[in-house]
């Protein structure tokens, strides 16, 4: 009989925040592999939990994880964690868990801190919907181009990022999004907690007048609930002028959403202002 392989989730930054329910999974299972066996040491040294361990990160696990599904068919417990918060989560662990879901082994949660969630909860924007982004890439082009896509989207978009590129982030926000508000969530649970709030010129004062301020790992969220619903996007009128010109109202609606990421609501009133001013023009 195959073993189980859990998903645990670790604490943040403030090692109180682990839950009983990990404490004794990490106790109980017969090996534990981390992101960074060195980190979690030290977390496993806190709880006084001595256990096998072996790495996967994300330049071992595409092979790591055949070995680690040997161990579960073998009939051995194991327990995924990653240097902090829910694996998977722009951390290792997906090849092993798609592999798992693949061999049929029994994958069974254990939910805990999330600097994500945690960030939302506290952040006093939007919740429903958002979208999670994670980091972006570290070439300033491909950089520019994920957040001119992102923006689109509406709700609260929902990034990660380091010290070292939080204000290259803040420059580039400055140019794609300005007007939307941010709000930048650093070292979560940690002792230099803390929350900026404003446009991201704003914030990108406060980080050029404080340089310690750009120290330590943030989430960044945006709030793009509003900016999706101001039919100002005059690619999008145009696609949809182009497809009503083919096709019946409501798929020329329909298409367009998909493609846009417009509310097909907003769109279907400008479809029917489209209609009434060729009426009104073929009337003249």
């Amino acid at each position: 009989m195959s073993g189980v392989l859990y998903i645990v989730a670790t604490p943040i930054g403030n090692l109180d925040d682990i839950t009983l329910r990990a404490i004794e999974i990490l106790r109980k299972v017969d090996l534990i592999a981390a992101e960074d066996t060195r980190h979690s040491q030290r977390l496993l040294g806190h709880l006084g939990i001595k256990k096998p361990m072996v790495s996967i990160h994300q330049h071992n696990e595409n092979h790591r994880f055949q070995q680690l599904i040997e161990t579960l068919q073998g009939g051995a417990d194991i327990a995924l964690i990653s240097d902090a918060g829910t694996p998977l989560l722009s951390d290792p662990g997906f090849p092993l868990v798609r592999a798992a879901r693949a061999a049929k082994i029994k994958i069974c949660p254990v939910p805990g801190a999330c600097s994500i969630i945690a960030a939302l909860s506290a952040a006093g924007l939007p919740l429903e919907p958002f979208t999670f982004v994670g980091f972006l890439s570290q070439k300033n082009q491909e950089r520019i181009r994920s957040l001119e896509r992102y923006k689109r989207l509406q709700g609260t978009l929902v990034l990660l990022e380091s010290s070292h590129r939080i204000e290259r982030l803040m420059q580039q926000l400055v140019e794609v999004m300005p007007d939307n508000l941010v709000v930048v969530a650093k070292e979560l649970t940690k002792s230099h907690e803390n929350f900026l709030q404003g446009r991201a010129k704003d914030i990108l004062e406060m980080l050029c007048e404080d340089s310690a301020l750009c120290r330590g790992e943030f989430v960044v969220l945006i709030d793009n609930s509003e900016k999706i619903d101001q039919a100002d996007d005059q690619g999008d009128i145009d696609m949809l002028q182009i497809l009503l010109q083919q096709l019946p109202l409501n798929k020329a609606v329909k298409i367009a959403s998909q493609l846009s990421g417009r509310k097909r609501n907003n769109l279907y009133q400008i479809a029917l202002q489209m209609n009434q001013h060729k009426a009104n023009s073929s009337d003249e």
